[in-house]
This record gives C-alpha cells, sequence and structure tokens, in this order.
C-alpha cells in the first residue's frame, strides 16, 4: 500500500495528520484513543508490510478497520 492510500484509509478511521517529521515523515495521530504514529511518506513506493503493521497498531487499530469504507 502506498502512503496515499495509507492517508484515504486513515481518514475514514478518523484519524488526522499532525505535522510533517524529520525527512519524508509524517506524523498522524487517532483522536479516538489519542495514539500517534510516524508513517514515511515515499511517493510511488509501497510500504513494507511489516512497516504497515507497525502503523496500524501504534494508532490502536487493526488491518481490518483499514479494509473498511
Amino acid at each position: 500500500m502506498k502512503y496515499r492510500e495509507l492517508v484515504k484509509r486513515l481518514r475514514a478511521q478518523s484519524c488526522e495528520f499532525v505535522r510533517n517529521g524529520a525527512g519524508s515523515h509524517r506524523i498522524w495521530w487517532n483522536p479516538t484513543n489519542g495514539k500517534y504514529t510516524t508513517i514515511p511518506d515515499w511517493g510511488n513506493k509501497d510500504l513494507r508490510p511489516g512497516t504497515l503493521r507497525s502503523i496500524v497498531a501504534d494508532l490502536g487499530l487493526t488491518l481490518p478497520d483499514l479494509q473498511k469504507k
């Protein structure tokens, strides 16, 4: 999954962009539970599966949550 697709799915789960991080990283927040994570924005490159799992866990979500529309 690319950064832009992940962003669409996170916004559907009420997550919000907070600010730019170091380099090409972005800080996101889940206001439902107050959890934060850092997401790399690698443009057209897919996020690695382990990175994606970590992002989802950091925000207190599950992978099936991201598949909901």
